[in-house]
């Protein structure tokens, strides 16, 4: 036993000293084995994912390190010049759109026209991560795991879509398809207003069957998004009489305004809180004499007195919801009880529609099925649908309503996004390519359906 485990801690130093790419080819020969369902040509894609193993973590360690906040908007067109070249290669029509509109870098928009059912490919070329972020470079863990900036959110889901498309080349598999990529420049900040931000993502959707997403989502590659949350911002603001804290509560004066945005939340939580899917929030709340909230409505300054009645409450939060009719009914309940204010108060609630919720449709649930299909094919398991209140707000959900099936969360597999921690498992990403091109390639000879 003890030579064993002399043994096994020597392969395990071996590992590691390993260079990433041949170590990673190595980890996928002895990974999933495919069935005897794949056809001539998907044995052809798998083959050459394998055999550009290597070139796919070098493309992934090149963008990692290159930072691309979204603010940081010469990094966003750096990256995006990085997978416009990689596209331009394969034959796409590739453009930038500049987002000096909406205040940001823009979007990677690249067009391959083909037969069959048309394709959109959803990625982000942005991360959270700032130039004045200590995070900022590749750096490998171990055997299966890098850390990095962006790794998972969503760098290693853009390398995914532009691997799958390079194997379907190389099996002489993409000219007949039909496929089109959008990678924006701010899907972690997005451009004002997002009317024009994201307007073309939006025509896209309209010219297109399916629309997929490379997001990371919960991070389990065995999970998918079929449904995802809507996020709207609200805010509350409420006025009162200013009086002596003496006369409180008397017909003159009333409750103040604190009392009075007190009555409200609760009242939102006794009539809205439970209901499925939903979630509301008041994040900030600032009430006194005099109050004032900065444009961003992310801080503000407060002054009152212990002996005089609040003239004046803010209180700004968010809404989470899973379809439009939702979200038009929480808003009408919020209205009604923001309307039902006391003496000598008066109280406003306004929203502000972020991103759109992308709801489960029996086209979304069959784009799952297809894919849960391909991962059983290839030897690597069942994929099921990830719970609608673990998927936060995405681009994939602007093509709700507008493409027969959209599925989200099939990108980059790992832990911890948006934080310096974010890693991800570098061990199943091969295997994630292949699920991809063999989706694409399966869908360009299906019909959806609505």
């Amino acid at each position: 036993m003890r030579h064993k485990r002399l043994v096994d801690e020597r392969q395990s130093a071996d590992l590691v000293r390993m260079p990433l790419p041949a170590l990673l080819a190595a980890l996928t020969l002895a990974a999933a084995q495919p069935t005897d369902s794949l056809s001539r040509a998907e044995r052809a894609l798998i083959r050459h994912v394998d055999a550009d193993t290597a070139a796919a973590f070098a493309l992934l360690e090149r963008v990692v390190n290159i930072n691309s906040g979204t603010l940081n908007l010469a990094g966003v067109r750096r990256v995006g010049a990085v997978f416009r070249a990689e596209l331009d290669a394969l034959g796409f029509k590739t453009t930038w759109e500049d987002g000096t509109a909406f205040g940001r870098a823009g979007h990677l928009i690249a067009e391959h026209p083909g037969k069959g059912t048309r394709i959109l490919l959803i990625g982000h070329l942005d991360t959270v991560f700032e130039p004045d972020s200590p995070f900022q470079r590749f750096e490998r863990v171990d055997h299966k795991t890098a850390r990095g900036p962006g790794i998972v959110d969503m760098k290693g889901g853009d390398v995914i879509i532009v691997q799958a498309l390079k194997a379907l080349k190389a099996a002489q598999l993409l000219d007949d398809l039909h496929v089109t990529v959008i990678m924006t420049g701010d899907e972690e900040d997005s451009g004002d207003p997002m009317a024009v931000s994201r307007r073309s993502l939006l025509d896209l959707a309209r010219r297109h069957d399916v629309a997929i997403g490379f997001e990371n989502g919960s991070g389990d590659p065995h999970k998918a998004v079929i449904a995802r949350r809507g996020y709207t911002a609200w805010t509350l603001t409420t006025t009162a009489a200013a009086a002596h804290s003496s006369q409180i509560f008397t017909p003159a004066v009333g409750s103040g305004a604190i009392f009075e945005t007190a009555r409200i939340l609760a009242e939102f939580h006794q009539r809205l809180a439970g209901q499925p899917f939903l979630t509301f929030n008041p994040g900030l709340a600032l009430g006194g004499t005099d109050v004032t909230v900065d444009p961003t409505g992310v801080r503000g300054t407060a002054f009152g007195k212990s002996n005089v009645v609040a003239a004046r409450m803010v209180t700004s939060g968010d809404l989470r919801i899973l379809s439009p009719e939702q979200l038009a009914t929480t808003k009408e309940t919020m209205r009604r009880i923001v309307a039902e204010t006391g003496p000598q108060t008066t109280a406003t609630i306004t929203f502000d529609d972020g991103y759109p919720p992308l709801p489960p449709s029996p086209g979304n649930q069959r784009l799952l099925e297809i894919y849960d299909r391909i991962s059983r094919d290839i030897g690597f398991g069942p994929v099921a649908a990830t719970d609608p209140m673990r998927a936060g707000a995405a681009d994939i959900s602007f093509t709700a309503g507008l493409v027969a099936m959209a599925m989200d969360g099939i990108g980059g597999a790992g832990r911890d996004d948006h934080s310096e921690r974010e890693t991800a498992d570098l061990s199943v990403f091969p295997a994630l390519i292949k699920r991809a091109a063999i989706l694409f390639h399966r869908l360009s000879r299906i019909q959806p359906t609505s």
